[in-house]
Parts: C-alpha cells; sequence; structure tokens
C-alpha cells in the first residue's frame, strides 16, 4: 500500500502554487511532520505514465469511499458509502433546494474541511452538481483573515458549525460584511444555541436553516425548509424517501412528541462499518433502520429535535438530563461565550451536572453566580453543582466539543 500526499499549492500556476507551498509550511507552519513507509507525490503520479487506466466497472452499490466517524464518544469507525449512497443524498438534497438556488450562478462560502461529509457532500458535490463555486477557507480558525475573504465575494450558501458561527459573530469587523447575495445559511454538524441564531439573524436578516445527518447517512437525514421564517430548534423534515422512526430501549415506537432513539432508514444508510461486523450488526437492525445513538422527538407536523446523544445523556436521581439543554440555556447569559456539561458521580443523586465555562474576553463571573442563572432558568435536578472555568473547550478539527475529553 501507498500513501499519496499532496499540497495546497500543487493545483496553483507557476509561481503562485511554489509561493504558497513555502507559505504554508515555513512561515504557517501548518504542515505537521509525517513519516509514512510509502510515500508518493500526487505530482509524480500523473507524470510517470500518460496512458490511460484500465477501466474498472463500477455499480452504484460499490463502496464510494470510507468516511470515518468523528470518534466525540469513541473510537472512529469507517462507514462504508456507495455510490448509490451519496448520489441518492445528493437528488435529495436537490429537492429541497430546485427553487432556492441557481445552476452555474451561486458561490459557496466552505469553511469546513473537505474531509468531513457535511462539506464534503453539501458543498463541495452539491456544488459540482450545480456547477457552483466553491470557496475553501482552509484556516477558519484565524477569523480575521476568514472574514476579509468573505468581504471579497458576492456568496450566496453559507453553511458552518455553531462553534464557527460563534467566532464570527464574537469578532467585531464582521458587521463590515455584505450579506446581500446571501440565500440561503446552513448549519449542522452539532447543536445550535438559541442564542447564536438570533444574534446571527440580527446581523444578517437570514434564519440559520438547521439540518441533520451523520457519516453514516451521506450525510443528510432532514433539512428546515427554506420558507422556514424564525429559529425555532428543529433540525427540519425528513428528506425525501427518508423514514425515521423514534424508539425506546427496547426497540418500540414512542409517542409523539416523546423522546427516544432516532432510527433512521433510506436509501442514504451506509452499507455497514468496514471490517466490524460486530458494529455494523449493532448499528442496522434486521428491518434496516440504522440506530443513530441520537436522542431526539419528533411533533405532529414531523419536524425533528435533537436533544443530544444517547451517551452523553445524565441521569441525576433517575431523572435524564440533557447537556445540550443546558448548555442553551447557560449560553444566554451575556458573559459567557461557550458552555459544557457531563455527568459526575454524586453519592447521593447517582450522577450531578458539571458545568464548563468560557467566558468572553475580559469578563467575570463568580461560580455562584453561575448557579444563581441556572436555578432561575432549569429545574432543580438540573441546575449544575460543580463549575470548572477554561480558556478553551476540547473540540474536534470542526468544532463540535469533545465531552469524553471533559470526563477524563
Amino acid at each position: 500500500e501507498h500513501v499519496i500526499v499532496t499540497k495546497i499549492g500543487d493545483f496553483l500556476e507557476f509561481p503562485k502554487g511554489l509561493f504558497m507551498n513555502i507559505a504554508v509550511k515555513y512561515l504557517k507552519k501548518m504542515v505537521p511532520p509525517y513519516k509514512f513507509p510509502r510515500v508518493i507525490k500526487f505530482k509524480d503520479t500523473l507524470t510517470r505514465s500518460t496512458e490511460d487506466f484500465k477501466a474498472v466497472p463500477i455499480s452504484v452499490n460499490d463502496i464510494a469511499f470510507l468516511q470515518y466517524t468523528s470518534g466525540t464518544t469513541g473510537f472512529s469507525k469507517g462507514a462504508m458509502l456507495s455510490h448509490g449512497n451519496v448520489t441518492k443524498n445528493l437528488d435529495q438534497f436537490e429537492s429541497m433546494l430546485t427553487n432556492i438556488l441557481e445552476d452555474q450562478q451561486d458561490i459557496y462560502m466552505n469553511a469546513l474541511p473537505i474531509y468531513h461529509i457535511y462539506s464534503l457532500v453539501v458543498c463541495v458535490f452539491a456544488g459540482y452538481s450545480r456547477g457552483a463555486l466553491n470557496v475553501l477557507i482552509t484556516n477558519p480558525r484565524d477569523t480575521s483573515a476568514f472574514i476579509e475573504e468573505m468581504k471579497k465575494w458576492p456568496f450566496t450558501f453559507f453553511n458552518g458549525v455553531n462553534t464557527l458561527y460563534e467566532s464570527l459573530l464574537n469578532h467585531p469587523e464582521i458587521k463590515n460584511v455584505n450579506f446581500d447575495s446571501m440565500k440561503l445559511s446552513g448549519c449542522g454538524g452539532m447543536a445550535t444555541l438559541q442564542s447564536t441564531a438570533e444574534r446571527w439573524y440580527e446581523l444578517t436578516g437570514k434564519v440559520l436553516l438547521e439540518g441533520y445527518g451523520l457519516s453514516e447517512t451521506s450525510p443528510g437525514v432532514t433539512v428546515s425548509p427554506a420558507y422556514t421564517e424564525k429559529f425555532s430548534g428543529t433540525v427540519g423534515l425528513p428528506i425525501p424517501n427518508t423514514e425515521i422512526s423514534i424508539r425506546d430501549d427496547d426497540g418500540n415506537e414512542v409517542e409523539r412528541g416523546q423522546p427516544g432513539e432516532i432510527c433512521i432508514k433510506g436509501p442514504q444508510v451506509m452499507q455497514g462499518y468496514w471490517r466490524n461486523e460486530e458494529a455494523t450488526a449493532e448499528a442496522i437492525g434486521e428491518d434496516g433502520f440504522f440506530k443513530t445513538g441520537d436522542i431526539g422527538t419528533m411533533d405532529d407536523e414531523g419536524f425533528l429535535s435533537i436533544t443530544d446523544r444517547k451517551k452523553d445523556m445524565i441521569i441525576v436521581s433517575g431523572f435524564n438530563v440533557y447537556p445540550n439543554e443546558i448548555e442553551d440555556v447557560v449560553c444566554m447569559h451575556p458573559n459567557i461565550v461557550e458552555a459544557a456539561s457531563i455527568g459526575v458521580p454524586d453519592e447521593k443523586t447517582g450522577e450531578a451536572v458539571k458545568l464548563f465555562v468560557v467566558l468572553g474576553g475580559e469578563q467575570k463571573l463568580a461560580k455562584e453566580e453561575i448557579i444563581e442563572y441556572c436555578r432561575q432558568n432549569l429545574a432543580a435536578y438540573k441546575v449544575p453543582k460543580q463549575i470548572e472555568f477554561m480558556n478553551e473547550l476540547p473540540k474536534t478539527t470542526v468544532g463540535k466539543i469533545l465531552r469524553r475529553e471533559l470526563r477524563e
């Protein structure tokens, strides 16, 4: 086996590409040291032979690629996505956006890494299928440079995760970006906070349209309708040809409005986990429904709401406590930028809530003040017993908070 490596500048004309590679490696020091036994440079593979490779027969059921899960609750697994899984998901998205985006006219502002399924399918593949331009932001953590790039483009489609929107909204220069050309702004990958959505609407006049998907579902499952006039906290409606079943721990469907595990069936559901039959059998039932491990509810109109990850749920005196609910309330406090909650052992209640807080700028806030704020806005059993201040929360490369690292 061989590993093929390349650089951003390899795809640019000389001398721009050369300068780009030098800047990225030596000035910004963004290339980590690596050592593989068999490395081939991508440019060398293009020059070794000019002959065409023998065509390989491909069917829609063949594996297109392995999409590795983020591993936020455990070890990462390779979801086997077929050509059919991905193309069907593109068709499903297309049916939701037909009258909104225009072929060969749109500009996607893409600040998520392309190796993430959200960026790969929703932005890159969907953009290619429409002839859209994808503006790739290679280092969105450099918020100042990101905003300067936004000023250059009349982008029509903006996608991100909650932490990305927060970093933009907290930057003073964001108010100088022109959002007049933006038709849609989507959010996914993690829970979107009410406070974030409200600030984004105040800035842009556009509702944050939240969707829901997973690596195992290529990724789309639900999308908020484009006609949505106000952020509702739901992740929208199932996309075409998608069945959603909310089930209890025994696999029985719960009543509408009641929480349970979200189970999904549709043409976008993966073929299984790469070389992991045990995990595949555990995740996909005999009826073909994929068990997501996410807890959610569905209302009478079919709108899905995500409560939290099943493994992240905290049980206090027999009551279910969902971290997202606590974090959403806590982040409404004007002095708090980010928050994350986990369960910790407690002699009286079995588990208790521990809250990790990141304050904004020079803001100061006592632990007692935070607890009192929670008492005023949460049920008594949901109020954190422990508070820990942090400079930043541990996250994945796309901004998901890693609660398992907080537990460790």
